[in-house]
C-alpha cells in the first residue's frame, strides 16, 4: 500500500518531463511556402521589337548624332532614319601610308569607310518613299536579309559595320517583332545614298 502511494506522485512528477522530452525530439516545423513569383507581363510583338531594337544597338548607326554635354548622342528627332541625305560623302577615306587607322566614320556615325568602300546606315522608318514601307521591302525580305547577310536576302552583301550575323541568331518571332516595331515609329523622309565601292574596284 505504501509503495503504491509513493509511485503515484512519482509518475505524476515525471509525466511533464516526458512530454517535454518528446516535444524536443519532434522535427522542426516546415517553413511557410514562399509565395509564387508574379507572372511576367505579356509583351506584344511591337513591345518586344522595341526592346530588341533598343538593346541591339540599332541606334548606334541608324540614328544620326548630335553633340550633347558628354559628346555625340542619338538625335531622337531623326530616330532610325539613317545617314542624313544632306551630308555628302563622295569617295572612300584614304588613310596615310603606314597608318594603323584604316576605318573612318562621319561625326554622325552613319557613314563608314573601310576596305569595303563606304557604307551608309539605312532608313529604317516606315516612310513610304525612302524607308522600309516604300513598297520594296516586305517582312519576308527583311528576315531573309538578316538571315543571309544579303541585301533584301538575295542581292549584294550587307556591308560593315552592320552586325547581321548576330541578328541572324534571333528567332523568326523576334525578327518579326523588330519588323512590327519599325512599322510604328515616326516616318521620316530621308533618301540614303547607295554604297560607294572601294577605290579601284571594277564597275558593276
Amino acid at each position: 500500500m505504501h509503495l503504491f502511494q509513493y509511485r503515484v506522485p512519482l509518475v505524476a512528477a515525471c509525466l511533464p518531463i516526458a512530454v517535454a522530452i518528446s516535444a524536443c525530439n519532434q522535427p522542426p516545423a516546415a517553413p511557410p511556402a514562399a509565395p509564387a513569383p508574379a507572372a511576367a507581363p505579356t509583351q506584344t510583338p511591337t513591345e518586344r521589337g522595341k526592346v530588341l531594337v533598343t538593346v541591339g544597338g540599332c541606334h548606334d548607326c541608324h540614328t544620326t548624332k548630335k553633340l550633347g554635354p558628354k559628346g555625340p548622342e542619338p538625335d531622337m528627332d531623326k530616330m532610325l532614319s539613317g545617314h542624313p541625305e544632306g551630308i555628302k560623302v563622295a569617295v572612300p577615306y584614304k588613310p596615310a601610308a603606314g597608318s594603323p587607322w584604316t576605318i573612318a566614320t562621319t561625326d554622325t556615325l552613319t557613314a563608314w569607310s573601310g576596305p569595303w568602300g563606304v557604307s551608309f546606315a539605312a532608313n529604317l522608318t516606315p516612310d513610304t518613299n525612302t524607308g522600309l514601307r516604300s513598297g520594296v521591302w516586305t517582312e519576308e525580305l527583311f528576315i531573309n536579309a538578316l538571315r543571309t547577310g544579303k541585301h533584301m536576302g538575295t542581292s549584294r552583301e550587307i556591308l560593315p559595320p552592320m552586325p547581321w550575323s548576330f541578328y541572324s541568331q534571333l528567332s523568326d518571332d523576334d525578327l518579326k517583332a523588330i519588323w512590327a516595331y519599325l512599322g510604328t515609329i515616326p516616318a521620316i523622309n530621308n533618301h540614303v545614298p547607295d554604297p560607294i565601292p572601294p577605290a579601284g574596284a571594277p564597275p558593276k
